[in-house]
């Protein structure tokens, strides 16, 4: 899988998961990519404040992308 392609995987899985942050306030935008195993995103809107935004960053976020592309190895938030 190209880097370009592994963008447009990556933005489907922030997709699937988008509608659960907007909901309660929250948003994510997907920073970058290195290494095409480590992923950076950002979190923001309420979810900034959250206090479980760590856990929804592993539960919810990384296991999302994941799914979508395996090879991926962490997720991070960059503040």
């Amino acid at each position: 899988m190209t880097t370009a392609e592994l963008t447009v995987t990556i933005q489907k899985a922030l997709d699937e998961i988008r509608p659960f942050l907007n909901s309660d306030g929250g948003d994510i935008s997907l920073v970058s990519i290195d290494d095409d195993k480590h992923v950076k995103v950002r979190l923001e809107g309420a979810c900034l404040s959250c206090s479980v935004n760590q856990m929804t960053l592993k539960a919810g976020v990384e296991t999302t992308i994941k799914k979508y592309a395996p090879q991926i190895e962490t997720v991070e938030n960059i503040a």
